[in-house]
Order: structure tokens, then C-alpha cells, then sequence
């Protein structure tokens, strides 16, 4: 385990404003706006920003105020920040983000959570930070082997958390941040306290056809989001699940495809109309588009995806579950999320649900969006662990 700071070399950055340059535009439809993807016009205006406005050095400052770390875990080199709180007793959590995330996402409520007396909290609510990269993300490199699923992922932060000496702990994500926490409580449930999502889905029960008639038209209207959801949004998923290779040539080589494949997904899982900018910081968008680019993991990120979820099949158990985990697991629903669950059928999925809080604003970047509501809510639900430690 040895200390890592981001130090970018500046012909890494020249290299990237010259292929911005050096870009061949495609066409497009006039008037489509974002009915095929992203428009020609708007990538543009966003690369030129990229080209001359972005500031790498900035964000590679914010990044590197927090202690950060590499350690090798499974023949992998795993990147993880690490900040422990200055209250003794705080509560250890590892956060975990998603595709297309970083550790960047998280910039935002760490100093809330390890510091509550500094941010005008209750010190009792403190908690011992663990933010790690997953395998194949941004720092901790490329995989260059097969078989790491997101099973294998939950083994090794077992592995981090008890090398960093953590007897008990909790773990939170949204994303597969979310699916590797719930797998966390699986393999490791004697030292997890309990599992705090965001981003969780639910399908219709199996076993049971009538489950879908007792829905209300609430529960019905996110039915039909999910149906949407599975039928027009899930194209990335497909390809990164199948072709992860095929697709990494494009996003290596070109920054504006690279640009444009995590674009998309900032805007329509933010329910924004013309822009991820209406919900998320432009600068901040383009720091997790910059730290793929950096560390060529496009290709190796969506190598998670073939690994876990190569069929429907995959995809349904894992991310439908069931999860029945020995340990409390709380849900905090984002209203404009990719996904809206049905807490009927998350119910079904995780017999051990003690928290359901359901918010009217942000969507699947939480931390992002509404940093406040997701730290209130992780407050929360590690409270209710302290006054029920069973």
C-alpha cells in the first residue's frame, strides 16, 4: 500500500488538445435534438469549452487535497482515497461509484461525512472514508485479465477494508456502486454492518402475476419508466456488455467520442432537457470524461459489463436481485434517476429493507446533484445501525 498522487504529465494534456483539434465531425439530422443521440451542435460548443476553457490542473488540485492510495489486491493495482475522520469513533463506510463515474463523484460529501463538527453536523455522525476506483477504472488502470466480475470486485474491497484494519464497516454506492455493495454484504457479511444504495431497481416478482395488480398509478408510472428504460436506454449496456473491445478502439483513440459516450448518459440520467449542465457542473462533467481519457479505461471499464452481464439473464439477477443479506440495507430513491424502484417489489428483493427514503429532486449522480440529501440520509441509516446493531 503505497501513497498516489495525480500528477499528469503536461504532453498527456498538449496530446489531448490536439486530437480535440484534429476532430472529423460527422452529420447530423437536422432538428433531432437528442432523439439519436447527442447533437452535433451541442458536442461542439462542449469540445471547444474542453479545448480552451477546462481546467485539468484544478481539478487534479481538488482530487489530490484528499489521501489517496495504490495497493495491490488480486494481481490488480486498486486506487482508493482514503480520509479518516479526526473523531476517534466514526463509523467506517466504503463508497463506491458507477459507470460512467469516478472517485470524483464523491468530492463533495466526503468533508461532510468525516467532518460533521465542521460542517455544522453532530460528530457522532462521523464516518472513516474509503473511496476506491474500481478495477478497470480511472487510477487503478486497465484489467488486463478476465474473470473480474462484480463478485470478484466485492472480494477484493472485503480484502482493502480488512487491510485498512476495518473490523466493521459500512458500504454505499449507487450504480454498480450499487450492485457491488449488495454483493460487499453477501461475501463479507461478518464484518458489514449494513448497505446504503442509491439507484436501485426492481422488476416484477416471477413467481407472482398478480403482484403488478396492486400497484397504484404511482408504482404503475415507474413500471412503465423501467419498461421505457429497458427498451430505448439500455443501447450502451448491450454494446459494453458484448463488444466491450469493439467499442474501446473508438473511445481510446478519439476524445470526442469518448466525450460523447459519457455526455449522453450525464444528461439522460439527470433528467435534463437540453443539457447534463442544467444538473451537473460542466467542469465537473468533463473531470470524469478527462480521467477516462487520461487513463485509457474506456475499453476496460465496459469489460465490467461482458464480465457480469452478458445476457438477460445476467442482467436481470443482477441487477433485480434477490439480495437476502443478513445485514440492514437502506434505499435512497433519486426521483430523476435512471431507474425508479417499486418499494413492493424491493421489499420481495431485500427481506432485510430498514430505510426507504424517497426525495424530490436529483437523479443517478447523488452525489453529486444533491450531496446534502444523500450525507442526511447515509446519517441516517448508520444511526439506525448504532441503535440496532443486529
Amino acid at each position: 500500500m503505497v501513497p498516489f498522487r495525480i500528477e499528469i504529465p503536461e504532453s498527456a494534456l498538449e496530446d489531448l488538445r490536439k486530437r480535440i483539434d484534429e476532430t472529423r465531425w460527422p452529420t447530423g439530422i437536422p432538428g433531432a435534438g437528442w432523439s439519436r443521440g447527442v447533437p452535433p451542435e451541442y458536442l461542439r460548443e462542449l469540445a471547444e469549452y474542453w479545448r480552451h476553457d477546462y481546467d485539468w490542473r484544478a481539478a487534479e488540485r481538488r482530487l489530490n487535497q484528499f489521501p489517496q492510495f495504490i495497493d495491490t489486491i488480486d494481481g490488480v493495482d486498486i486506487h482508493f482515497l482514503h480520509v479518516r475522520s479526526p473523531e476517534a469513533d466514526a463509523t467506517p463506510v466504503i463508497m463506491t461509484h458507477g459507470w460512467p463515474g469516478t472517485i470524483a463523484e464523491f468530492v463533495d460529501v466526503i468533508g461532510p461525512l468525516t467532518d460533521p463538527r465542521r460542517h455544522g453536523g453532530d460528530p457522532a455522525d462521523a464516518c472513516h472514508v474509503v473511496v476506491p476506483s474500481l478495477p478497470g477504472h480511472g487510477f487503478s488502470g486497465p484489467v488486463v485479465e478476465a474473470g473480474w466480475d462484480i463478485g470478484r470486485v466485492a472480494r477484493a474491497w472485503a480484502e482493502l477494508m480488512r487491510r485498512l484494519g476495518y473490523d466493521r464497516y459500512v458500504a454505499q454506492g449507487g450504480d454498480w456502486g450499487k450492485v457491488t455493495s449488495l454483493r460487499l454484504g453477501e461475501v463479507d457479511p461478518e464484518h458489514v454492518a449494513g448497505v446504503h444504495i442509491n439507484m436501485l431497481v426492481t422488476f416484477p416478482p416471477p413467481d407472482d402475476p398478480t403482484a403488478v395488480e396492486s400497484l397504484d398509478e404511482v408504482d404503475l408510472g415507474k413500471l412503465e419508466h423501467g419498461a421505457h428504460f429497458l427498451e430505448d436506454g439500455t443501447g450502451y449496456s448491450k454494446l459494453q456488455s458484448t463488444r466491450p473491445q469493439t467499442l474501446a478502439y473508438a473511445l481510446t483513440d478519439s476524445p470526442v467520442g469518448q466525450l460523447a459516450w459519457i455526455a449522453e448518459k450525464y444528461k439522460e440520467w439527470t433528467n435534463a432537457v437540453t443539457g447534463p449542465e442544467e444538473t451537473i457542473k460542466r467542469d465537473d462533467l468533463l473531470t470524469h470524461v478527462t480521467i477516462y481519457w487520461l487513463t485509457r479505461t474506456a475499453g476496460s471499464s465496459a469489460q465490467l459489463y461482458y464480465e457480469t452481464t452478458r445476457t438477460t439473464q445476467d442482467f436481470m439477477r443482477v441487477w433485480g436481485g434477490p439480495w437476502p443479506l443478513a445485514m440492514p440495507v437502506g434505499v435512497a430513491v433519486f426521483p430523476n434517476d435512471a431507474t425508479r424502484p417499486i418499494r413492493s417489489f424491493a421489499e420481495r428483493a431485500l427481506p432485510t429493507l430498514s430505510q426507504w427514503t424517497e426525495f424530490d429532486k436529483g437523479g443517478h449522480f447523488a452525489a453529486m446533484e444533491a450531496p446534502e440529501l444523500l450525507v442526511d440520509d447515509v446519517r441516517r441509516f448508520i444511526r439506525s445501525l448504532r441503535a440496532d446493531p443486529h
